[in-house]
C-alpha cells in the first residue's frame, strides 16, 4: 500500500512498544492483528484502514454539525 511510509511504520511500531505498559492498548493491537490476518492484509494496512476510516467519519460528523 503506497500510503504506508517508513514514518508511519515507525509510529505504529512505537505504539506497539508502548503497549507493553498499557493493557487496553495491547488488547486493541491484538484485535487489529487478528483482523488483519483474517482479511489477509498486513498489520500496518489494518492500522491505516482503521485510522483512515476514523478520519472520514470525523469529517462527516463535522460537516453535519456545520450544515445544521
Amino acid at each position: 500500500m503506497e500510503c504506508i511510509t517508513d514514518a508511519f511504520v515507525q509510529v505504529v511500531d512505537e505504539l506497539v512498544s508502548h503497549s507493553q505498559d498499557d493493557d487496553e492498548l495491547a488488547a486493541g493491537i491484538r484485535w487489529l492483528d487478528t483482523q488483519a490476518r483474517a482479511r489477509g492484509i498486513t498489520f500496518y494496512e489494518m492500522v491505516f484502514e482503521v485510522l483512515y476510516r476514523n478520519d472520514i467519519d470525523e469529517r462527516a460528523r463535522s460537516w453535519m454539525h456545520t450544515r445544521n
